[in-house]
């Protein structure tokens, strides 16, 4: 959502940080030096392939030779595919490749005849140099036949992978953009920097491990190739999936709509609409500045790139996840709730998304391991009013009246983040939510970023949760 709490936290307590002012003269002459660019620069583009198609990857290379890997993430990482390439070329970096691209032509072809579904890194090294990788690549590659071995479609956040990346200077964010700006638009068409380590991978492992059959797809794909889903019986957002446009969400509804099942094992979802441009090669999103947003002097106040709950856009995410980050916010992390348990609180246990558990009532689960807490970094919810001790969603913000609240932990904006939002009433503190609706299809959410966390760790009660949804929604 917004900038890490580090350097929150060296803001508020003075701690030194490179703000500008005036340099030694020694760190002056470095700075007016142009940055040494790495020996490889590399990225696939377009991200997202059918099995058994060529993959491009762009690159640059400053050296005369370099070799590269290719490795597929799953319950292992698998070595698939590798070699040495002579005489690579160099490309300068347009001055706008931030918002428009590298533009920079094929390099490195990968041939994936016969290769499975998922997710794919492409290793880059200096063949004169020790034998570390010096820059690196991804891409996805589709199922050749959707759904023949797999019910179940996972979706990952790679809007949100380019929204962070602030390669030659810019990202949607301004604490590391250059000179402290936050971009308007982001290309696709430049080295990226990936999440899929931190969010959807842990998840991957895990599942693949129990057994479960997973394709994949990009969150573009959504957009540019609706089809997919039409065969499978189950849809996952992992982690940190932030950034949606219209389409993408116009897609996931249809097929809800239709009795598509989708679990939310994520948070801070569906935050942003953002609008791609060149036919998915940009993410165009204004954020803060909507009232820059060429489309709001058109009127058409929907498509505002924006937060989706803004009362202009008036969709807010809640209407698509049953939850939203107006209601939620932080836990352990940007300063709130900094001595938070990271655990949930069940509110009806004898609910099937606790089948197996033998939690009660008011017990706390997901935090067994201090290093593997579920509740964490940025969460969603819903508005709650209690009864009798049990939460209920007012859905006044857009939760559907038949939202379950299944389970809640403590949740708050930092004011920097939010403030900004004329209609937000100071000092409310939120929750993350754990619950389940249904519209045709089942749509279940876990109401935080970290749910991984706890497969990771290999915490029994999240484990079985997870079955429990995969078993109950992807079968």
């Amino acid at each position: 959502m917004n900038e890490p709490v580090s350097r929150r936290a060296a803001l508020r307590t003075g701690t030194a940080v490179a703000l500008g002012g005036a340099l030694p003269l020694e760190s002056a002459a470095r700075a007016a030096q142009p940055p040494k660019r790495p020996l490889v620069e590399a990225y696939a583009m377009p991200q997202s392939y059918v099995a058994g198609e060529d993959v491009k990857v762009r690159l640059s290379c400053l050296g005369d030779s370099y070799w590269y890997k290719v490795y597929r993430h799953g319950a292992t990482k698998e070595e698939v595919a590798g070699g040495l390439v002579e005489n690579p070329q160099a490309h300068d970096v347009p001055k706008d490749a931030s918002s428009h691209g590298c533009r920079w032509p094929v390099g490195l072809t990968v041939r994936t005849a016969d290769w499975k579904t998922g997710y794919y890194s492409v290793a880059f090294g200096s063949t004169k140099g020790p034998a570390v990788d010096l820059a690196s690549a991804f891409f996805v590659l589709r199922p050749k036949r959707p759904g023949r071995d797999a019910d179940v479609l996972i979706q990952l956040a790679t809007n949100t992978y380019n929204a962070y990346t602030n390669w030659n200077g810019y990202s949607l964010y301004a604490y590391h953009g250059k000179h402290k700006v936050q971009g308007r638009r982001v290309s696709f068409d430049r080295p990226q920097h990936s999440q899929f380590p931190q969010w959807e991978e842990p998840f991957v492992k895990w599942a693949e491990r129990a057994g479960y059959a997973l394709d994949y797809c990009t969150n573009l794909d959504l957009e540019f190739h609706p089809e997919l889903l039409k065969k499978y019986k189950l849809v996952l957002s992992v982690g940190h999936d932030e950034y949606w446009s219209a389409p993408m969400r116009d897609t996931l509804e249809a097929y809800i709509g239709a009795g598509g099942n989708v679990a939310f094992f994520s948070g801070n979802t569906c935050c942003w609409q953002v609008r791609t441009e060149e036919e998915g090669r940009a993410l165009a999103c204004w954020k803060q500045s909507f009232g820059d947003d060429p489309v709001y002097k058109s009127g058409d106040h929907k498509a505002l790139t924006s937060l989706w709950s803004h009362y202009l856009v008036n969709r807010p995410e809640n209407q698509l996840t049953g939850v939203g980050f107006l209601w939620g916010g932080y836990h352990r992390s940007h300063g709130q709730f900094m001595d938070g348990s990271g655990a949930f609180t069940a509110h009806r246990p004898d609910h099937w998304l606790f089948a197996g558990t033998t939690l009660k009532k008011g017990d706390t689960f997901g935090a067994k391991l201090p290093e593997y807490k579920v509740v964490g970094y940025e969460c969603d919810g819903c508005e709650l009013v209690w009864k009798d001790g049990l939460p209920f969603p007012t859905c006044a913000d857009g939760t559907p009246k038949n939202f379950e609240v299944l389970a809640t932990a403590p949740a708050r904006w930092h004011p920097d983040d939010c403030e900004w939002y004329e209609k937000w009433p100071k000092g409310r503190a939120g929750n993350a939510v754990i619950g389940t609706y249904t519209r045709g299809g089942t749509v279940m959410t876990v109401g935080t970023t970290d749910w991984s966390s706890g497969l990771r760790g290999n915490d029994a009660n999240i484990v079985r949760i997870t079955k429990n949804v995969l078993d109950k929604l992807g079968k």
